[in-house]
């Protein structure tokens, strides 16, 4: 499996839950601690430990322990290779509605 889908896989995987799409979220506005990240979610700590194992997996997000606090960041090409996909593959269905667009009216003014 060429290098890029595979980030992309583990991307998508981790991006897959709510609670892990709402950290990514919150560590988009910067740098957050874990209890930071767990306070607006309505699950327990060690919960939000597991997800944030999971996002580092994948690479989006690293962290690091500074005394008893550990802090993390998203990290940013993980994220900018799931934009590059979706940017191709809009580009392709945009041009294919295009189209589609294109038969529909010339159906229409044929009426």
């Amino acid at each position: 499996m060429p290098a890029e889908a595979a980030v992309l896989d583990q991307a998508f995987r981790a991006l897959a839950d709510p609670s892990r799409r709402a950290i990514v979220a919150r560590l988009s506005r910067g740098s957050a601690s874990v209890s930071e990240l767990a306070s607006p979610l309505s699950i327990s700590l060690p919960a939000v430990v597991q997800h944030l194992d999971v996002l580092q997996k994948s690479g989006l997000v690293s962290s690091e322990k500074v005394g008893r606090v550990r802090t993390c960041r998203l990290e940013p090409e993980p994220m900018r290779s799931v934009e590059r996909w979706i940017a191709r593959h809009r580009t392709e269905w945009e041009t294919r509605l295009d189209r589609l667009g294109d038969v529909l009216n010339d159906i229409e003014e044929e009426r």
